[in-house]
């Protein structure tokens, strides 16, 4: 890949991190984000960020971008330093690289895209397209600059967002699980890059994963943080792995190498009733995406949609979760997962058995829904009303609403963070706050899209071991994911998505 001349431009010179007792307090909580961190990270260093869900990861990251906020937003101890300065101060010398591909690209060209940061950076028009031709090229995107950013698969996205960074010649770089949402393909692209950059480049590169089998190899420390506060160790990968073994699998942190646990999972019922059946359906949104799609989905059995970015399996989920309606073909409920008749002008009339046509109320206790994203589905101040939202909807008495709410709270880890706002907490603590959202309400169709999605060792286990007793209780389960484990364990029924 072509190299960008860094020689003359000092934002492109590498940044070293300095925290010193430093910690972050979210507004309206008790409990402290990150506290008591000293850290030293040299200029150059690639650092693999680990820790427990929760622990201040991303946290920390997103302090190190300088886009935490103020004290309208939280309280802050300590120092951290970019470069010797306040990270608020370096932010044109900061790339940072989210989770979610969709939400980083923010123009409809490819050129456009990557263009923006240096536009807002006030650099010259000159430079700018020679920056962004060799940025992208440097990514793998040697396309047309007006090529549209919709047609992108979820990794190319991802490297959009990298070359966005690249361009702006980031003396840090910092990337927050980039790619907790990406298929096999998608992964290794995104990995790829990263190789690339490190090899071409002196940029310093902090990376937030759980996958710690993809970016060890490419890091030369391993820093982890302790959810108590401070490092629970740091040093480099093959030594930290090696020594601190059982104090990282205490703390529910991913160690290359060493096995899950075994998960008891019941076997699907042989006479089980199908409780949602689809023939021939057509889904998208405006136009057909795919059609000709069978599905069935058996209660007290686990079905796992796979494919490629970008192949329809998160259209497909809700399409059966009768949040999008079907644009062809037929999909009916089993007339035990149908909500009661509704008496209607001109008598009583059967409920129609197509999800789509039911009112939310209907939903609620027979179809619930994890979203990819969770804060699509957060509407609540705090934690514990977020879990009483769809209980209130259904008019489930107070005393009800309060038992299984604290069930819920202890049963998912998160009883301390009860009076938080969901929009505060970390990614796997969200993923765990949505999966309680839905099973509040009792549902017997369980749809979950990316549902292990930044959780550590110890919840990955417990949401597994959850589904799990989610079919023993003669529930329907589908899941999309990229997850290899999850989908050994829990793929008892598969059906892939092949790539348009």
């Amino acid at each position: 890949m072509a190299g960008l001349s860094n020689t003359t431009d000092p934002a492109a010179t590498p940044l070293a991190v300095r925290a010193e007792g430093w910690g972050w307090r979210h507004a309206g909580r008790r409990a402290w984000a990150v506290t008591d961190l000293d850290l030293t990270i040299e200029p150059g260093e690639r650092v693999l960020l680990l820790g427990a869900s929760g622990a201040g990861k991303s946290t920390l990251l997103h302090a190190l971008a300088g886009v935490l906020g103020g004290t309208e937003e939280g309280e802050e101890t300590g120092r951290l330093l970019v470069g010797g300065k306040h990270p608020s101060r370096q932010r044109g010398r900061i790339g940072l690289v989210l989770q979610d591909p969709e939400s980083q690209v923010v123009l409809a060209r490819i050129g456009d895209d990557v263009a923006f940061g240096l536009e807002n950076l006030g650099v010259p028009r000159s430079e700018i397209w020679p920056r962004v031709s060799e940025s992208l090229h440097r990514l793998g995107l040697p396309m047309p600059l007006d090529h549209p950013t919709s047609q992108l698969s979820g990794g190319q996205k991802q490297r959009l967002a990298l070359a966005g960074a690249v361009a702006m010649r980031s003396g840090l770089l910092l990337l927050d699980e980039p790619t907790a949402n990406l298929d096999p393909v998608g992964i290794e692209e995104v990995r790829a890059a990263v190789s690339e950059l490190v090899a071409d480049s002196s940029t310093t590169l902090v990376v937030v994963e759980h996958r710690v089998d993809l970016w060890q190899d490419l890091v030369d420390r391993v820093v982890v943080l302790d959810a108590g506060g401070g490092v629970l160790a740091d040093g480099p990968p093959d030594r930290v792995f090696a020594e601190q073994r059982d104090r990282l699998l205490a703390a529910g942190v991913w160690v290359p190498g060493v096995p899950l646990p075994e998960v008891a999972v019941p076997t699907p019922p042989a006479d089980a009733t199908e409780l949602l059946v689809g023939r021939g359906l057509a889904i998208g949104y405006d136009t057909v995406l795919r059609d000709g799609i069978d599905v069935a989905l058996p209660a007290g059995t686990s079905t796992v949609f796979t494919g490629p970015n970008g192949a329809g399996k998160t259209t497909l989920a809700l399409t059966l979760a009768g949040l999008l309606p079907r644009l062809g073909g037929d999909l009916v409920a089993a007339p035990e997962l149908r909500p009661p008749a509704r008496r209607r002008a001109f008598g009583r009339t059967p409920n129609p058995a197509d999800p789509a046509t039911w009112r939310s109320v209907d939903l609620l206790p027979r179809i619930g829904t994890v979203f990819q994203q969770p804060e699509h589905q957060f509407v609540a101040a705090t934690v514990r009303e977020e879990l009483a939202v769809g209980l209130r909807a259904l008019g489930i008495p107070a005393t009800e609403i309060t038992r299984r709410v604290e069930e819920l709270l202890a049963l998912l880890h998160l009883e301390p963070l009860a009076a938080a706002n969901p929009f505060t907490l970390s990614g796997g603590q969200k993923r765990r706050l949505s999966v309680g959202t839905v099973l509040a309400t009792g549902p017997r169709l369980i749809v979950l899209d990316e549902p292990t999605f930044g959780q550590d060792r110890t919840t990955w286990l417990d949401l597994v071991r959850l589904v799990a007793g989610m079919l023993g209780e003669g529930r329907a389960v589908l899941s999309v994911t990229h997850d290899e484990p999850f989908i050994e364990v829990l793929g008892q029924r598969r059906l892939a998505v092949a790539a348009r």
